[in-house]
């Protein structure tokens, strides 16, 4: 069983993307810029923002933190991004989600120029990604693939479990598996809750992600030997011994399912690193002008 380390290969993908910054500094050319909106103070959504920041600073992006109190209004919120829409220095930018249940979200990210949406959940970007135009990928899945691809892990005719079906994650994790090259051409079955009998199909899987928000839902009986683990999980469960009171657990039984994988994610440490690489991959992209020309 090997470990696919995400905390590592995140930080080779942000040294790859602070060499390329700095070449494209040092022959003048535009550094790129991201930008971030955070409605509130959701502890989560506060560290996770403050830690896309503290990465552009690692890779030489210049970046923005705007914030909102919870009372914000929509048409505030909506005139922002058309501002950041316009700008000539930002060339990617995102809004933290969840936001207050008084603003639309989905009306937000529609109103995010798509050239900008780094995130890749505008609808335009979502399907140029299944009709295979260029196109910024969801961070998740994007760092799946990177996952899958920097560990050498074949995908071409393997059956390919995806647990959960989010826009954010399992949706966009089905269609990109199954997709010609490499990572891809995988046969795909994509579950959720109303699947009858789960086990059924994933003790059939060559690989299996799972992305739900169910500590320990896959258990050891429901995967095959020598399966590929992929855990996206991570919900906060309670641990009086921690100082937190709390740790994370993903959505897999780790303990009794990673003597039966050839490869499994841990939590923390699997795929949640990744997500703020292929963020910064995506701006790079944005300010490169790789999508939209």
């Amino acid at each position: 069983m090997i470990l696919l380390d995400g905390k590592r290969t995140s930080e080779a993908i942000q040294e790859e993307i602070a060499a390329e910054v700095a070449e494209i500094k040092a022959h003048g050319g535009k550094v790129p810029h991201l930008a971030a909106i955070l409605v509130g103070n959701d502890g989560g959504s506060v560290t996770y923002v403050t830690n896309k920041v503290l990465a552009c600073e690692r890779v030489g992006f210049g970046s923005s933190l705007i914030r909102y109190e919870d009372d914000v209004t929509e048409e505030e919120l909506l005139a922002k991004i058309q501002e950041l829409n316009e700008s000539d220095v930002v060339d990617g930018f995102i809004v933290q989600l969840p936001l207050p249940r008084h603003i639309n979200a989905q009306k937000v990210l529609e109103a995010i120029d798509p050239r900008k949406d780094v995130d890749g959940f505008h609808p335009i970007n979502v399907g140029r990604m299944v009709v295979n135009l260029p196109s910024y990928l969801p961070a998740t899945p994007y760092g799946i693939l990177q996952l899958l691809e920097r560990y050498n892990i074949e995908t071409n005719g393997r059956h390919c479990v995806v647990i959960g079906r989010s826009n954010i994650v399992g949706t966009p994790m089905s269609i990109l598996m199954a997709k010609g090259g490499y990572p891809g051409n995988a046969t795909v079955t994509l579950c959720h809750r109303n699947t009858v009998d789960l086990g059924y199909h994933t003790r059939q899987a060559d690989i299996i992600i799972i992305a739900v928000g169910q500590p320990g839902l896959l258990t050891a009986d429901m995967v095959k030997e020598g399966a590929v683990v992929i855990d996206v999980g991570t919900t906060r469960v309670p641990d009086a011994s921690r100082k937190s009171g709390y740790r994370l657990r993903g959505d897999v039984d780790f303990e009794n399912v990673a003597p039966k994988c050839s490869y499994i994610t841990p939590v923390p440490g699997g795929v949640g690193p990744l997500t703020i690489a292929m963020l910064l991959k995506n701006t790079l992209r944005a300010a490169k002008q790789e999508v939209y020309v």
